[in-house]
């Protein structure tokens, strides 16, 4: 396998990315949506993780892109039609601008509310705007609200990426899975 993409095929770097995202908006939704359960302590502990893993998502979500720009996309698998095709590019610009939002939508958050971004403990993000308690409740509305939008659309990305491989029988799936994890329709 090789480290950029293909014509046929992504490449190890592009599979890295994107299951490495995928595990990581998992575990971020996860502590989004379960971290107010705990007490105050812990809660604050993990709204420090969540604050760095978003902070890591920003960073591999702009390394990831650069690196799209580098190795183009493969072509889509033979018998995906026009309208799929059409449709998977606009999933994926929307993925991609939800990827960025949200992590922004959170620093800013933070931000109205008084409360710096950390990566880590390592290094601060810079305060881009001023403290403002109700911009600061509009924003944790707007981050909340993108995160839905993310997670509905992550999903429907995924339920077509099965779709594909077991109704279609094309290697849209296969060819994103790393090798042998998954059969290739086409070798039956």
């Amino acid at each position: 396998m090789t480290l950029r993409n293909t014509a046929t095929e992504w490449g190890s770097v592009s599979k890295t990315f994107h299951w490495l995202m995928a595990l990581l908006l998992i575990i971020q939704g996860t502590l989004g949506l379960t971290m107010g359960d705990f007490s105050r302590e812990t809660r604050m502990e993990l709204v420090g993780l969540h604050k760095s893993l978003g902070v890591t998502i920003l960073m591999l979500v702009t390394a990831r892109l650069l690196w799209n720009l580098y190795s183009r996309r493969p072509a889509f698998a033979p018998g995906v039609t026009s309208l799929e095709r059409v449709l998977a590019i606009a999933v994926e610009v929307l993925l991609y601008a939800l990827m960025f939002a949200i992590p922004i939508a959170g620093w800013l958050m933070s931000d109205y509310g008084g409360r710096p971004v950390s990566w880590f403990g390592v290094f601060n993000l810079p305060q881009l705007v001023g403290e403002n308690h109700d911009l600061h409740e509009v924003w944790e509305h707007r981050h909340e609200q993108l995160f839905w939008a993310l997670a509905l659309l992550a999903t429907g990305h995924a339920c077509m990426a099965i779709y594909h491989q077991v109704v279609q029988r094309d290697a849209t799936l296969s060819r994103m899975m790393p090798k042998g994890w998954l059969r290739d329709p086409d070798n039956k």
